[in-house]
């Protein structure tokens, strides 16, 4: 049957109409399983146990603690705390998005050469991003918000949280009406541009990625932004903070070309042998990442700050 696209719904390739027959019970579900995310995950846990960890282990020394002592000693610092920050809460909804993707027939290496594409796809658009955020730091960050040293203190936001809340809410909110999009019950944004340009879904949501870096509060990279913001050199912050991003998806990339090259024509047969079944897996991977991204870094955030009287969370976060 030949694969056309529907007026309303997904930008991901679908038979006309192929779309799940419980779209309700399914967006109850991702967004609950979105919501349960927030209850349990550990900041303290990801960026200290693990970023920590790592950061200092491969840099040799204390990465919180000992300046950043010249450019090249900075684009070490970007990659490795990039790396080391792979699984803080953002970066979850990076590992979400790519789950749409796998897949692929042929040989192995012709499932790599496919894979290679989409990747190199959101690539495109998480480097710009980042690339011009970088530059305006090089330029203008020490009177920007992530600049700033000061406490956060119960009952009040400060600049950070402020622009912590709003560049996650709004990419929390995007993903999950993507995700709504692409199980067709709403009409779908990017879908003009991906007839045109099928690429466009990879590139949008690797522009979406590219903008954690304008509302990351994560230690490790606050001190970066610190560094390029006093070189005072766009070119400096630009490169730097491309680093830091590539170093955040780089084990989600080798994971996504592992299985691609392991699993893709089973995922492959997987996703195609019921209508629907993609639409499924792309909404509910974006609802997910969606719910969690806003419900985290908007209302726990209010939570945790005593402007909220209560969120649940599990005792170890």
């Amino acid at each position: 049957m030949a694969v056309t696209q529907s007026p309303v719904g997904t930008t991901a390739p679908v038979e006309a109409g192929a779309f799940p027959r419980r779209r309700g019970l399914l967006i109850l579900v991702s967004s609950l399983v979105g919501f349960l995310l927030t209850v349990v995950w550990s900041a303290e846990f990801v960026d200290q146990v693990i970023g920590d960890t790592v950061a200092d282990s491969l840099l040799g020394h204390d990465a919180k603690e000992t300046p950043i002592a010249g450019t090249a000693a900075g684009v070490v610092f970007a990659f490795v705390t990039g790396l080391a920050g792979s699984f803080t809460a953002c970066n979850i909804a990076a590992f979400g998005a790519m789950a749409p993707m796998l897949g692929g027939v042929g040989s192995r290496w012709g499932r790599l050469a496919q894979a290679l594409k989409p990747l190199g796809r959101l690539s495109a658009g998480m480097v710009t991003v980042s690339a011009v955020y970088g530059a305006i730091v090089g330029v203008a960050g020490t009177g920007m918000a992530q600049f700033s040293t000061a406490q956060n203190v119960p009952g009040a936001l400060s600049a950070r949280s402020i622009q912590s809340m709003v560049v996650f809410g709004l990419i929390g909110l995007a993903m999950f009406y993507l995700g709504l999009a692409a199980l067709g019950v709403v009409p779908d944004p990017l879908a003009r541009l991906t007839r045109r340009f099928p690429g466009t879904p990879h590139v949008v949501m690797g522009a979406l990625i590219g903008g954690f870096l304008i509302g990351r509060p994560f230690p490790l990279f606050r001190q970066l932004f610190r560094d390029a913001a006093e070189s005072g050199d766009p070119l400096y912050g630009a490169f730097a903070f491309v680093l830091q991003s590539v170093g955040n998806i780089v084990i989600m990339a080798v994971l996504f070309l592992l299985l691609t090259s392991v699993a893709g024509n089973r995922v492959h047969r997987w996703l195609t042998s019921k209508p629907g079944r993609l639409a499924a897996v792309t909404g509910a991977s974006l609802i997910i990442v969606g719910v969690f991204t806003f419900l985290y870094w908007d209302v726990r955030l209010l939570a945790r700050r005593e402007i909220i009287p209560w969120y649940p969370i599990a005792p170890w976060s």
